[in-house]
């Protein structure tokens, strides 16, 4: 990681004071303390968003003899009516999900293990804040949540001495990345996202671009076919029906400036709007580029340029293009550059969402094979490795450059699951590969991927300190326009 110039520190304390003072509604206690070191036996863990992923991953944490989930936390009660992937029929119903349904859940689970076959050791909050007051056997805290809420919780959780595992991406605005994981070197906690993955096929693609198999690499390209989140309306919701019974609205909004209850904005539909969510790159971009930027050693960006589609309506019998400034774009592209790293060239990574892909390589066009719908393809001076989008089944372009690699041998390394890399490091204080630290150039990187796709342009950047600087009135997006009372970062 390149250090941070004193100023940057300076303006990083004085935030993180704060931040404490703003979210101290509660006692002081909620986001202060010393430092809780993990035990060497079972996590006591606190599991916070109980939506449709959260009550799925929930599910495997409990089979663990290693964990133990002590609280689970959300400002949902109880209700059928959250939204999950894939297609569905007219007529099904919604997805269970809440505080509740998620403390059910817990001690079902650990009852089965009492003659009654009962257990009501879970504690269940509806505010994260009450939760880290009162909950002392907590260890680390897991969290699910909107990406709007992602830096709040994590910065209150480790402030508090707690380690933090959390779904991607660390935050949806530049300067809340910035300071989650400044908050974790600064107190020493473990971290992890649940975006980092291991393969053996990382470490096949890694050995073939070092054994020079396709010489140089100059260019990654990745795409796929998502979002699957309504997305790309200009306009904000404009049915807003009472708040549900059960659901604080307020705290589910968190930092984001009051807009009125509508349910198209929760529940899973969150992603597409650029007040609660990140997009498509924030989403599924974490996943395969982070492999990407592993696997090349990348660092910072130092440019991104933005090709986004363009909404339309018809208004007044004139049909014509509309300004969207409140949601992410049906599909976009991005180019990303990158410095040289040791012997390694400038590169730059392009990125393609919503069904758009790369031009089908010259390779494939003559062996009459047609461009995969997923993927990534590194482009090197001497040849192409393409894969699915996880990195599976990677073959060299052209052919004789798969044959010339078949004495160049995967590294004998041991695969570790997800929740086994993060669960050891929480139990053993050993940092985790996923942390908010090695991740933070490519999550910088996608916030200023999504500027750039929100303003439909090119950008550069200076990561040292954090400012665009071809297009000063684009860093009014790298933070919140505002945040409300209590909730300041």
């Amino acid at each position: 990681m390149e250090p941070k110039p004193r100023m940057d520190r300076r303006r990083f304390l004085k935030a993180a004071a704060s931040t404490t003072a703003a979210l101290a509604v509660v006692p002081r206690t909620v986001l202060g303390g010393p430092s809780h070191a993990a035990p060497s036996g079972q996590l006591n863990l606190a599991c916070i968003g109980m939506g449709w992923q959260g009550m799925r991953m929930l599910s495997g944490l409990l089979k663990r003899s290693d964990v133990r989930v002590v609280a689970v936390c959300d400002p949902n009660t109880d209700s059928h009516d959250y939204i999950g992937w894939g297609r569905g029929k007219e007529g099904a119903k919604g997805f269970r999900g809440g505080r509740v349904p998620g403390r059910e859940a817990v001690d079902v689970h650990y009852g089965r293990s009492k003659p009654s076959g009962a257990s009501k050791g879970c504690a269940a909050y509806a505010d994260f804040r009450e939760m880290l007051q009162k909950q002392n056997d907590l260890d680390a805290v897991h969290i699910v949540t909107p990406d709007h809420s992602h830096a709040t919780l994590a910065i209150a959780a480790m402030t508090k001495g707690k380690h933090a595992a959390m779904h991607k991406p660390v935050a949806n605005r530049m300067h809340e990345v910035r300071l989650t994981v400044e908050t974790a070197r600064t107190t020493g906690q473990v971290t992890h996202l649940h975006a980092w993955r291991d393969c053996r096929e990382l470490y096949t693609i890694r050995e073939w671009i070092r054994h020079g198999v396709i010489g140089p690499v100059r260019e990654v390209h990745r795409w796929l076919y998502k979002p699957i989140w309504p997305q790309g309306t200009p306009h904000r919701p404009t049915d807003h029906p009472p708040v549900p019974k059960g659901f604080d609205w307020d705290l589910w909004l968190g930092p984001v400036p009051h807009r009125p209850y509508s349910p198209r904005y929760t529940h899973a539909v969150y992603r597409g709007w650029y007040d609660f969510g990140g997009g498509c790159m924030a989403d599924m971009g974490y996943y395969g580029l982070w492999m990407d930027w592993r696997v090349l050693e990348l660092g910072a960006a130092t440019s991104v340029e933005a090709c986004a589609s363009i909404a339309c309506e018809v208004r007044g019998y004139r049909s014509g293009t509309v300004k969207n400034d409140v949601s992410f774009p049906h599909a976009s592209t991005v180019r990303l550059q990158l410095a040289a790293r040791g012997k390694m060239p400038p590169c730059e990574v392009f990125w393609y969402d919503g069904g758009m892909r790369p031009p089908t390589p010259r390779e494939l066009i003559d062996a009459g094979r047609q461009m995969p719908h997923t993927g990534v393809m590194f482009v090197g001076d001497e040849g192409k490795i393409l894969a699915g989008y996880h990195y599976e089944k990677p073959r060299i372009l052209p052919e004789k450059r798969m044959r010339e690699a078949a004495d160049v041998k995967t590294p004998d390394v041991r695969i570790v699951g997800t929740s086994d890399e993060w669960i050891n490091a929480f139990r053993t204080g050993k940092p985790s590969r996923g942390s908010f630290q090695n991740v933070q150039h490519l999550a910088e990187a996608i916030c200023l991927s999504n500027v750039a796709i929100r303003l439909n342009t090119r950008l550069t950047w200076d990561t040292a300190a954090m400012r665009i600087t071809n297009h000063p009135a684009a860093n009014r997006y790298l933070r919140r326009e505002a945040y409300r009372k209590g909730w300041e970062l």
